[in-house]
């Protein structure tokens, strides 16, 4: 199952997916218990989508993180679809994505690089002519 696929009211979602940002934890309390709840936004080669974590899973799901999601649910909050897995689902860390970060830092730092030779070639070929 892809995100761009995923409608709201959509039950049993199946999804692997990269968590690319998280937000802050708000606390609450609901029928004497305090509750936990933080959102992160998720992607995948289709598009992004909110999720909501709640109590243990905010302390140990982070930005990096590739998520396998079972049994998700879609709702619909503040006028957007969010993902959540609620009682009956299940967030899995598969790892990191940090394969994927380490490889386009590597690729920024090869293209300054070669921007900074390209640049002193051209001070010496504007020395030699003048």
């Amino acid at each position: 199952m892809k995100i761009s696929e995923l409608k709201s009211g959509q039950g049993q979602v199946e999804l692997e997916a990269e968590v690319i940002e998280k937000g802050e934890q708000r606390e609450f309390q609901k029928f004497g218990k305090s509750i936990r709840v933080s959102t992160i936004t998720i992607k995948d080669e289709s598009g992004d989508l909110k999720m909501s974590l709640w109590n243990d899973d905010i302390d140990r799901i982070n930005v990096g993180d590739n998520l396998k999601i079972s049994n998700g649910y879609v709702k619909e909050f503040q006028g957007e679809p969010q993902l959540t897995t609620g009682k009956f689902g299940k967030i899995e860390v598969l790892g990191k994505v940090e394969g994927k970060a380490k490889a386009k830092k590597a690729e920024v730092k090869e293209e300054k690089i070669e921007e900074a030779e390209e640049s002193e070639e051209t001070e010496e070929a504007e020395e030699s002519i003048e």
